[in-house]
């Protein structure tokens, strides 16, 4: 049975943020596939229909120098493919209140239905005092809070990527939180699927990796009974493309109610996308 797929974790890239010089070490990985220059909005849907992609989830980046993609920005693409496209927000950490005000416009004025924040762009572990504004709204709104886990592939510290002392902590802080861990996990894959486990509202989303790269320890989760309802489908495209990050889908060998709650359902139901897009 065909299933529509949802991409939790994709970018449509600005040429800020695809001539960023962090991510001249994610190259080696792509053998180059970053595309170069302003991409028309064609193209990142060009890609997802390579792949059945449905719809995907594409985020803000706004760091300590600058909106490398801004919250208007992804309503703009948003708006030229609004039943592809959905927003993910995000903040300036170190003005918590205008962060707050932010967060509010995001999602009742720009429709976003989530917001992310990276620690290891603020050097912050997500412990950090100036998260906690953020957290406490995202609760207010019923949004989830989308952040990535495991090591960090730009040459920035890996330290606060670590999902035991800090999204463990965060979930416990903030029980009523939706939690949306990208990026697996790895090397700490255990850790996360531990704290996935331990915490109802704690997602794990496979962004960044192919298929073939899972981590053993994640594909054992996901086809266990409470996990195939907490990992969710990414891709961190223009990364990786979304037909490089399915190939091989089929050697894990999921049954089929995994494979679609994998590929959209828990999507749909952790971004309360359920009656909107296709």
């Amino acid at each position: 049975m065909a299933h529509e797929i949802i991409d939790a974790w994709a970018q449509h890239p600005t040429r800020r943020h695809l001539e960023q010089p962090m991510f001249e070490s994610l190259r080696r990985w792509t053998r180059g596939a970053l595309p170069e220059g302003e991409l028309p909005v064609s193209a990142t849907i060009a890609a997802m229909d390579e792949a059945g992609v449905a719809l995907s989830l594409i985020s803000a980046w706004v760091g300590p120098r600058g909106d490398l993609i801004s919250n208007d920005e992804v309503a703009g693409f948003v708006a030229q493919a609004p039943d592809r496209l959905a927003g993910i927000g995000s903040v300036d950490i170190t003005r918590p209140r205008a962060a707050v005000r932010e967060v509010r416009r995001c999602i009742r004025e720009l429709r976003f239905k989530g917001i992310r924040v990276l620690p290891w762009l603020w050097e912050m572990p997500p412990t950090h005092a100036r998260f906690y504004p953020v957290y406490s709204e995202c609760c207010e709104l019923g949004v989830p809070f989308c952040t990535q886990v495991g090591h960090t592939g730009p040459l920035r510290p890996s330290e606060t990527g670590r999902p035991i002392p800090y999204i463990d902590q965060v979930a416990i802080d903030f029980p009523e939180l939706v939690i949306v861990a990208g990026h697996i996990g790895y090397p700490w894959t255990e850790e996360m699927v531990a704290v996935a486990r331990k915490h109802e509202r704690v997602f794990i989303d496979t962004s960044a990796y192919t298929v073939r790269r899972y981590p053993p320890e994640l594909v054992r989760y996901l086809r266990s009974r409470g996990g195939r309802r907490k990992v969710l489908f990414g891709t961190n495209y223009p990364m990786i493309l979304p037909e490089q990050a399915l190939a091989g889908l089929e050697e894990l060998e999921l049954d089929d109610e995994t494979r679609a709650l994998f590929l959209e359902g828990n999507a749909r139901r952790v971004f309360g996308l359920e009656g909107s897009g296709p």
